[in-house]
């Protein structure tokens, strides 16, 4: 597979690299919560495995994803590039300009470079298995276009919404897994609830866990760079029936009926508690692998989420959509906000990193950082040559040498849609706005996220300076983009 002339140029000329070299294994959690890890804080979900990762390396307790949903925020982690600047800053359906695609996400262009790109050409095997969101297969954005090698899972964020749904892709090929597929959307109004009903012939997040297994042990004697976006715990909710077990009945008093979307389920905070644990059994078995390949201390592994807990559902009831109880899990641990917010708990994420010997077992790392940074930190933690122009910067210094990392670089987001938002972090300050594409948009709020960080007392009125500097910021980074339009606004 060829490389677009862009790739070479950016790469500039990639020495391939022995076999002694770094692997890395970045695993992305989809809609997990700030609160919702042991390490995090979490009391009564179980994630065993991501505790000991913790313990074995650092935890990142400022880090934030690079937008508040799905698609942008992994276009900011493959690219480097903030919501300013990147292509991808909604969850557009691809047919909405390209109706040939019945499936799938606006696509990046056949020229944007990734992260990916530059691991394969310097020698690298890749892999991309999970959820991908960022162009049907076919299309400019198909994931085997931007440097990886091998491709598994969901290319379609929507298809995404059923663990049971009839195919998963693999490369350009679907692989049929279920002759009856469970939708990922239903109600049930009244009756009982039957969680049984919604469950299927294979459950693909374990269908997507053995092929990770299998990537790593294909590729063990040479270096890989391995993307696994899982999908949990993104709703809907119905893990195997065996798993819910682990958690107690009586947590559960009431059915969830569907009736803030996506599917029904007797006991909905033991399915949600299930995922998590499931997510977290996913790491252990790519742990196992690691070590059984004999590579786990020679891999870099990160851990991370691409937003925060799902939002609010309609008034007068008590879930989140899907049917997360978020209240009774605390998944911010007290942040304000929810995916699709700008506010602490849509953006902050927990994040894990571990590799003996370089990065410190047991400590904490509150050094502000968001997605953007990946591209140049992997890069440089791999000895490879990362691309001019990025706007993260290199996070790598400060994981392995305790060195303070100092931003020549800002931290931002301009997010066009749930009503247009934007913010920016200044120092130990957050500046923001929202509704900005509402009849009635609301005004400059400014916080300080380390004394405050479930952004209760607004200091704007006593800021003006930090509003002025945030708004001439987002107008000089906000390149135009008309599938995504949106107008930074004045001081």
């Amino acid at each position: 597979m060829g490389f677009p002339a862009s790739v070479t140029l950016a790469c500039l000329i990639a020495t391939l690299v022995p076999a002694s070299a770094l692997n890395v294994v970045f695993i992305l959690a989809d809609d997990l919560g700030y609160g919702e890890l042991g390490s995090f804080g979490q009391e009564k979900i179980h994630t065993p495995n991501l505790d000991q990762l913790a313990k074995e390396g650092t935890r990142l307790t400022q880090h934030y994803s690079g937008a508040p949903v799905c698609a942008p925020a992994r276009c900011t982690l493959m690219t480097g590039k903030h919501l300013g600047h990147t292509e991808i800053r909604g969850n557009r359906q691809a047919k909405v300009s390209f109706p040939q695609f019945k499936e799938g996400q606006h696509p990046i262009g056949a020229d944007t470079l990734t992260v990916a790109s530059v691991f394969r050409q310097a020698g690298y095997a890749t892999g991309a298995i999970g959820k991908w969101g960022l162009g049907p297969v076919g299309s400019t954005g198909d994931p085997n276009k931007h440097g990886f090698d091998l491709f598994f899972g969901y290319n379609c964020q929507a298809v995404a919404h059923s663990y049971y749904p009839r195919y998963l892709w693999k490369n350009d090929r679907q692989v049929e897994i279920n002759k009856k597929p469970v939708p990922g959307h239903a109600k049930q109004p009244d009756g009982e609830v039957k969680a049984e009903k919604w469950i299927g012939e294979n459950y693909a997040p374990d269908l997507m866990v053995k092929e990770a297994e299998q990537f790593i042990a294909d590729n063990a004697r040479k270096p890989f760079f391995l993307y696994l976006a899982f999908v949990e715990p993104h709703v809907a909710m119905h893990p195997p029936l065996d798993r819910l077990d682990e958690y107690p009945e009586e947590w559960d008093t009431k059915p969830y009926r569907g009736e803030c979307a996506y599917l029904p389920h007797p006991r909905p905070r033991a399915a949600y508690a299930a995922m998590i644990s499931d997510l977290d059994r996913h790491v252990g078995a790519v742990r196992t692998a690691l070590e059984k390949a004999g590579v786990l201390d020679e891999t870099l592994i990160v851990f991370t989420s691409d937003n925060g807990t799902t939002h609010r559902g309609a008034n007068g009831t008590a879930f989140n959509i899907g049917g997360c109880d978020a209240d009774f899990f605390n998944s911010t641990r007290g942040l304000n906000g929810f995916k699709g917010s700008v506010l602490e708990g849509g953006l902050r994420v927990p994040t894990i990193v571990r590799l003996p010997g370089k990065v410190k077992a047991g400590a904490t790392d509150a050094t502000p950082g968001y997605f953007p940074d990946w591209f140049p930190t992997l890069c440089k933690a791999a000895g490879l040559k990362a691309p001019e122009g990025l706007d993260g910067i290199d996070l790598w210094p400060n994981l392995t040498g305790g060195e303070t990392v100092k931003r020549s670089k800002p931290m931002l987001w301009i997010y066009p849609e749930y009503g247009g938002q934007v913010a920016v972090r200044l120092g130990d300050f957050k500046v923001l706005r929202r509704g900005l594409k509402t009849r009635k948009p609301g005004t400059w709020e400014v916080f300080n996220v380390i004394e405050d960080p479930n952004e209760t007392t607004d200091l704007a009125a006593g800021h003006p300076e930090l509003i002025a500097q945030a708004a001439a910021l987002l107008k000089r980074e906000n390149s135009p983009n008309p599938i995504f339009p949106m107008e930074t606004p004045d001081a």
